[in-house]
């Protein structure tokens, strides 16, 4: 194989995130609306003698001497499924905080998935695709195709949303690491009662009809997560306050927190906003995808 091949990496944004209950494997019965963003995370490989991964970025440092990149574990499921081996000099592009909620290693993944299957020129039907990510782990599978989605189960189970209104993101992290499953520990979540049915699924008609029904779903993780992270509260605030925020609210399991905004002008004017009343977030703008 040669040539270099690169894929994106958009990250998913929990616009609302319902917690069911405690499943008996462990996970957790949830349903969440998401959407994408491109924060410029990316990933690319090239034909070596051997399978290697280099991470560089402003957040490279925070992956140094990762011993389980879920990269390297996405191209040793792949091999595995195909029966070929990779060798490849990957690169990791990381361009957006560690464990801060919005799915960055997921997406990562994801992007690994995709580029296999042109690196060898090898197509993998999309359920089986969808089946090894979620051996890696529970958001793979909504990563693998960055569109809107209302997913619940742990995950796995998804409806994409084609008629979603078009709107901006500010993503906003103060630069603090949550561990998911401390946050999911402190909302201490009773057990499922019974087997779920699958959600409603909501008709949009514009903006307001989805921040209308973003405010009647909200995120159940955020309260313990302010808890362990009060940062998070100031985030929040300092977004509310911005001209043009619709909704502010955290992303899964924090840190990170987003606003809503109608149109580019005023998301770009508040993210600048934000970096010059808070330079030590990382502050990013970005129209759904």
């Amino acid at each position: 194989m040669s040539g270099l091949f690169t894929e994106k990496a958009p990250v998913k944004i929990n616009l609302s995130l319902k917690v069911k209950g405690r499943r008996h494997d462990g996970y957790h019965e949830l349903q969440s609306l998401v959407v994408f963003v491109d924060c410029g995370e990316s990933l690319r490989a090239e034909a070596a003698a051997a399978l290697s991964l280099n991470i560089t970025g402003p957040f490279a440092g925070l992956l140094a001497g990762e011993q389980n990149n879920l990269v390297l574990e996405a191209v040793r499921l792949f091999d595995e499924y195909t029966g070929l081996t990779t060798s490849a000099e990957f690169t990791l592009d990381k361009q957006v905080p560690v464990a801060s909620g919005i799915g960055g290693g997921s997406a990562d993944a994801a992007a690994a998935l995709r580029l296999l299957c042109r690196y060898h020129d090898h197509p993998v039907k999309s359920h089986a695709l969808a089946a090894l990510g979620l051996c890696i782990g529970a958001d793979v599978p909504v990563c693998l195709e960055a569109r809107p989605a209302l997913m619940w189960g742990k995950g796995e189970l998804l409806t994409r949303l084609d008629t979603l209104p078009d709107f901006w993101l500010v993503l906003v992290n103060p630069r603090v690491a949550v561990s998911t499953a401390e946050v999911f520990k402190a909302l201490d979540a009773a057990p499922l009662a019974e087997k779920e049915e699958g959600p409603d699924v909501p008709d949009f008609v514009d903006l307001a009809a989805l921040v209308g029904w973003l405010i009647a779903h909200g995120n159940d993780l955020e309260a313990p997560a302010k808890t362990i992270a009060p940062a998070i509260a100031d985030v929040l605030a300092a977004l509310s306050a911005t001209d043009g925020c619709k909704l502010a609210r955290m992303s899964g399991s924090g840190a990170t927190c987003f606003g809503l905004y109608a149109d580019e002008a005023s998301a770009t004017r508040a993210a600048a906003a934000l970096r010059v009343t808070h330079p030590d977030w990382w502050v990013a703008a970005a129209p759904r995808i």
